[in-house]
């Protein structure tokens, strides 16, 4: 019962929070569906915190993509043995976390100590870092500790497989039930974070600057030279 409810259950609620809250938030909320900037209160942090992170997080969206979307069977065509698939997994997923973590890391810490960026914090936001943190940080360490230090874990057999299971409406639990306990935790806290986006300013990330390029830039004005007439 417990495997149902972690490995069928709870993907299925956690995917419906995220998508009713999305609607309701752009519904009811839609000005607050963009994240505001910081940069005028604090600069120098941002700049290698923010880079780092989203940089981070498309190498680790790309690097799931092709270990939990594309099934194996698809490397053993193309002739990708499971040594040169895992030794890039490593490779690439490790600096793809460490990117995630550093970043994250810089972010976390310049809401803390610079006054105008803490006032201006919510709740939701600390918790979407330490959440985001908790994530990227047991990605990291499966990637880099685990898959060198204990063994190169083949999920492409059972978590993979599961996911997409998720898709076509025929979880199978089962394959679960074998996995080690890091990836569980990793697993469970992912969904975790995913129910959590439209209650955080994470839920900026589905938003496409599709209109950017055409839009007219925003001037602004310094106080110190403006000048009064009369």
């Amino acid at each position: 019962m417990t495997g149902i409810f972690w490995w069928v259950i709870f993907p299925y609620l956690t995917a419906t929070i995220m998508i009713v809250g999305l609607l309701y938030r752009y519904a009811f909320r839609q000005l607050s569906w963009a994240a505001p900037s910081t940069e005028f209160f604090e600069k120098r942090w941002l700049r290698i915190g923010s880079p780092l992170f989203h940089w981070g997080i498309v190498f680790a969206f790309i690097g799931h993509v092709m270990g939990m979307i594309v099934p194996k069977g698809f490397y053993d065509f193309l002739g990708v043995s499971d040594h040169l698939y895992h030794v890039g997994a490593i490779v690439g997923g490790g600096i793809a976390g460490l990117m995630v973590v550093a970043g994250l890391v810089i972010l976390l810490i310049r809401k803390m100590v610079f006054d105008p960026v803490r006032v201006h914090a919510t709740f939701a936001d600390f918790f979407s870092i330490v959440a985001l943190l908790i994530v990227a940080g047991s990605g990291t360490f499966m990637s880099i500790i685990y898959n060198t230090a204990v063994t190169a874990y083949e999920y492409r057999d059972t978590i993979g497989p599961w996911f997409r299971s998720l898709f076509i409406l025929q979880p199978q639990y089962q394959l679960m039930e074998s996995v080690p306990l890091i990836f569980k935790l990793h697993v469970i806290s992912a969904f975790g974070l995913i129910a959590s986006i439209p209650f955080t300013r994470l839920v900026h990330f589905y938003s496409l600057p599709v209109t950017y390029p055409s839009r007219a830039p925003q001037q602004y004005r310094s106080r110190s030279g403006y000048k009064r007439k009369g």
